[in-house]
């Protein structure tokens, strides 16, 4: 137990005979608690600073192994597929890239870049297609070159520009975006 004495006044000798007086204790227990109460409340109670996520929707796990995978036929005139390469380069194309309906073109980063031409698509592709629920469909595919802030630029293009529905895809299953791919990452 904490105390603090205040001095008294033993070892006098002598004069008068005076009653002895206890001498005055304050106990700091009680202090001590409070101080790791309030220590310990303020701990508990201050958020730190929280990190920054995007949600990302993924495919859920196959439950039976041998089931084959159901192609999904989606309208070309609504797939946008952009590929990152090196050194911040980017290229897109609209529909399938051995028949695209506009052809690879090399865009850049930011609102002068991707993000107008994404911010015209969402708005096209619903009146092309003649269907307000069919939206605009992107396929992010990063080379092994790109970096990963590539990745996260255009994903924040996909949250800014509103993108009802994209895929990052890490492979190139066509000869034609293999090549467009190569010719991104030298």
């Amino acid at each position: 137990m904490a105390e603090l004495n205040t001095g008294g006044d033993e070892g006098k000798k002598g004069g008068k005979v005076r009653s002895k007086k206890q001498n005055s204790k304050v106990d700091l227990t009680a202090m001590v608690d409070l101080a790791f109460l309030l220590i310990t409340f303020f701990m508990l109670t201050t958020s730190l600073s929280k990190p920054q996520s995007m949600n990302l929707n993924l495919p859920d796990k196959k439950t039976d192994p041998n089931e084959e995978q159901k192609d999904i036929n989606v309208d070309e005139r609504r797939t946008m597929t952009v590929i990152l390469g090196k050194n911040n380069q980017m290229t897109w194309f609209m529909g399938l890239a051995d028949n695209p309906i506009i052809p690879p073109t090399k865009d850049k980063y930011g609102k002068d870049g991707i993000r107008k031409t994404l911010l015209k698509k969402v708005k096209e592709v619903p009146e092309i297609v003649q269907d307000a629920k069919k939206g605009l469909i992107v396929i992010i595919k990063p080379t092994k070159t790109s970096t990963y802030r590539n990745l996260v630029d255009i994903l924040d293009e996909m949250a800014i520009c509103a993108v009802p529905t994209y895929a990052i895809v890490n492979d190139f299953d066509n000869a034609k975006e293999k090549q467009i791919a190569a010719e991104i990452s030298k």
